[in-house]
């Protein structure tokens, strides 16, 4: 998954710098979402992975597909992509379109695993919390995790707060082996 990121990000990158300069960062992400969630499609995707299609016959499908939901610049560079066969990287572009929105905007995504589910109150105190400690507006994503016993484990970027039981298990454990 790794090496999808690393080859769609300069992909994201210039379709960001370009909504930037138009001052349309909000279509640019409506329109790769959309086109990211067709090209997840199983119908559509063993379409696109068919070698027996043309780069021709791609381009009219996916801009059937696109609607009027793309400008010009959206057909081109869905064309780009299909010209170098990098049609099936949409969902990674349109990922990274959407953290460098975010880090645009000052805001930071979290994964929240928790053992329980959390209130409203307990998010909010969350949110708020994160919010501090990185200095932006923070969007959590709760999931549960029975496997972390109690407590939560928090991803931020690259950082991992790790506050569960099962963590503080392992830690204990290394600690003893050691």
């Amino acid at each position: 998954m790794a090496e999808l990121i690393t080859v769609a990000r300069p992909y994201a990158e210039a379709v960001y710098s370009l909504a930037t300069e138009q001052h349309a960062t909000q279509q640019w992400s409506e329109s790769l979402s959309w086109l990211a969630a067709m090209v997840k499609n199983p119908d559509l995707e063993a379409v696109i992975t068919n070698p027996k299609h043309t780069a021709q016959e791609l381009e009219a499908l996916m801009l059937d597909v696109l609607g009027t939901r793309g400008n010009e610049d959206v057909k081109r560079f869905l064309a780009a992509l299909i010209e170098n066969s990098r049609l099936t990287l949409l969902p990674q572009i349109a990922e990274q379109f959407e953290v460098f929105k975010a880090q645009a905007e000052g805001v930071v995504d979290a994964v929240v695993e928790t053992a329980f589910a959390l209130n409203d109150a307990q998010k909010a105190e969350l949110t708020d919390t994160l919010s501090k400690k990185y200095g932006k507006s923070v969007r959590i994503d709760v999931r549960d995790n029975p496997d972390l016993i109690g407590g939560v484990r928090v991803l931020v970027g690259d950082d991992v707060i790790d506050a569960s039981v099962r963590g503080k298990l392992q830690a204990m454990a290394v600690s003893l082996k050691n």
